[in-house]
């Protein structure tokens, strides 16, 4: 869906997208081909013309960073078409919001086919999740705008690489799914393992304090599993909302 966007482009919004969508102007091939666009200036349009080949040329060099610059970040969703296979899935576990005492306990990674999980004090390496991160052009969230990735930058300053991110949330109320991450699963069929199932937020947490206080890796595979199914069940949403917004874009 990115080629069919025009919102990184000055002056464009919303409104003005959709009248050139109305115009048959429906992707970047046919802006350029159009010799007139109505309420488009010959100028421009020519000014635009130099603006869509920079971004199909970075598009092309698989330079997702670019669009981090250019596309306002409640429209990163229309990267996740051309760069899905590229994309990693990422949720964090923390232990609570004391900015004096915060750290992460898990982070979880989902490529598409497998998780990578590490774990504070028993696999977690600053050098090999950097490492590991540099390989994606898009990082996919769930309310990760405002919590994984401030949260992360702030403990970790150069951990995460210079690549859009993604935050779910953000179109999950253009379609009507109201709620966290565990409720729109429910409205889509999503199961869980049904110990997982009635987890939330702070249930993770509470997993953490049980297995460092009592050592017992019952809870922390618990906890595992909990951000797996996470990072795992994020990428069936992120499908389910990309393929509603694309039919949304064809019927115009």
């Amino acid at each position: 869906m990115i080629q069919n966007t025009f919102l990184f482009l000055e002056r464009v919004k919303r409104g003005l997208e959709e009248n050139l969508w109305k115009q048959g102007i429906k992707d970047w091939d046919s802006f350029l081909n159009a010799q007139k666009i109505g309420g488009i200036s010959k100028r421009r349009k020519i000014y635009y013309d130099r603006k869509i080949l920079q971004a199909r040329k970075a598009l092309y060099s698989q330079d997702s960073s670019y669009f981090k610059k250019i596309l306002p970040q409640a429209e990163y969703y229309r990267l996740y078409d051309f760069f899905k296979d590229e994309a990693v899935f990422l949720d964090i576990e923390t232990t609570g919001l004391d900015r004096n005492n915060d750290d992460i306990t898990v982070i979880g990674l989902f490529d598409g086919i497998e998780t990578k999980t590490m774990i504070k004090g028993i696999n977690f390496d600053l050098k090999e999740l950097k490492n590991e991160l540099s390989k994606y052009k898009l990082i996919v969230t769930f309310n990760g705008s405002s919590f994984d990735v401030p949260f992360i930058n702030r403990l970790y300053p150069h951990l995460l690489p210079n690549i859009p991110n993604f935050d779910v949330k953000s179109i999950t109320n253009k379609l009507n799914l109201k709620g966290g991450l565990k409720e729109i699963e429910k409205k889509l069929g999503i199961e869980r393992n049904k110990i997982i199932e009635g987890f939330y937020g702070g249930d993770a947490l509470a997993l953490w304090r049980m297995y460092r206080a009592t050592g017992d890796d019952y809870y922390l595979k618990l906890l595992v599993e909990y951000n797996e199914e996470d990072v795992i069940n994020l990428k069936t949403i992120a499908d389910y909302c990309v393929d509603k917004l694309r039919e949304r874009h064809i019927s115009f």
